[in-house]
């Protein structure tokens, strides 16, 4: 019984996401904005850095909490390039962390969220573009310090395309191996043992293998990710004191 109250929370949860209009998770950009976009990337300057396998680049994002440094996967190139573009221009500066919530995510890098007065509903704004799904499930999943891209819902987004800017990291939570089996069945998803290791140890958000694209993780600060994710929040989940970052390539 206990197993089928705590899969109903994470069903609900879920729901949630994807039943507040723009606002689905990490929901990004407005109907507008969505309509004046290509389901593309726009092209990549062809000055960005080709790291090879053992050279993923690093990404400093500096918060009042501290820092947190994230590695780009190389195999999910069109993320990785996308982002360099926007940390490089300080596209992501001054952007705050709008959506918050405690054992789950913290998102942030709306730009329409730069200067917006308290109470103001966020998550809508981007940069006119959207990217390319790149799931690498077995691979690259929610584990715990995930970085991952947000979108708009599969109803206006069948292809499952990414923002062109807003992001979330994952903080998550802890899963049974009884709870894990159940979100397969309810899923219908098959988790490797990769996935469950993970899930059953250090924790993450499962049920969102295979619609985000996971494109790096945190290699440190993950300290700081607790703390805003701790923070006291409106309805619409954004931090009731602002928490802007800085967001910049290490070179």
């Amino acid at each position: 019984m206990k197993n089928f109250f705590y899969l109903t929370f994470v069903v609900l949860m879920t729901a949630g996401l994807y039943s507040c209009g723009n606002q689905a998770l990490a929901d990004n950009q407005s109907s507008d904005s969505i309509q004046n976009a290509e389901t593309i990337t726009e092209p990549i300057e062809e000055n960005l850095p080709n790291p090879t396998e053992s050279e993923e680049t690093k990404v400093k994002i500096t918060t009042s909490y501290g820092e947190i440094v994230v590695k780009l996967y190389n195999e999910t190139a069109q993320h990785r390039d996308n982002f360099i573009k926007l940390a490089d221009s300080g596209f992501f500066n001054n952007t705050l962390f709008h959506r918050v919530i405690q054992n789950f995510m913290i998102q942030g890098g709306d730009p329409s969220s730069i200067g917006a007065s308290a109470g103001t509903m966020l998550g809508n704004g981007g940069p006119g573009y959207t990217i390319p799904a790149e799931f690498m499930p077995e691979k690259y999943f929610h584990k715990k310090g995930a970085l991952a891209a947000a979108r708009e819902g599969d109803q206006v987004n069948p292809k499952k395309a990414s923002s062109g800017s807003q992001f979330y990291i994952v903080q998550g939570q802890v899963f049974t191996d009884s709870i894990i089996n159940l979100m397969e069945s309810y899923y219908r998803k098959t988790f490797t043992s990769a996935q469950r290791e993970a899930y059953r140890t250090i924790g993450g958000a499962p049920h969102l293998d295979g619609e985000y694209t996971v494109f790096g993780e945190v290699i440190s600060g993950m300290e700081v990710i607790e703390k805003i994710a701790a923070q006291p929040v409106d309805r619409n989940a954004r931090p009731l004191k602002d928490i802007p970052m800085q967001v910049e390539r290490i070179k």
